[in-house]
C-alpha cells in the first residue's frame, strides 16, 4: 500500500504540531493563578520541548530541514551583544 503522505511532509506536520504545542503550554504556564498547576505547566513544556528537539533531529538527519554552519566571527558578535544585555539587566 502506498502511502499518501511522504516521510518529510509527516515530519514536518509533527515539527509544526510540535511548535504550536510548545507555544500553547508557554503561554498557559504564564497565565496560572496557581503555583501546582504552573509548575505542572512547566513540566509538561518541558516534554514538549524534548519532542519538538527529536523530531526536527530525525529531520535535519535525514537532510529534511538542513541548517548552514554558523560564520564564528557572527556567533562571537551575537554573544557578545547578548551578554551585554544580560549584564544590563
Amino acid at each position: 500500500m502506498q502511502s499518501i503522505y511522504s516521510d518529510k511532509e509527516i515530519l514536518a506536520d509533527a515539527l509544526t504540531a510540535q511548535k504550536t504545542s510548545t507555544s500553547n503550554f508557554n503561554m498557559f504556564a504564564n497565565e496560572c493563578a496557581h503555583k501546582d498547576v504552573r509548575e505542572e505547566m512547566l513540566h509538561i513544556l518541558e516534554e514538549e520541548h524534548a519532542i519538538q528537539e527529536d523530531v526536527f533531529n530525525i529531520m535535519h538527519e535525514k537532510g529534511y530541514y538542513p541548517t548552514p554552519g554558523a560564520d564564528q566571527m557572527k556567533v562571537d558578535s551575537a554573544k557578545q551583544k547578548f551578554s551585554q544585555g544580560v549584564k544590563m539587566v
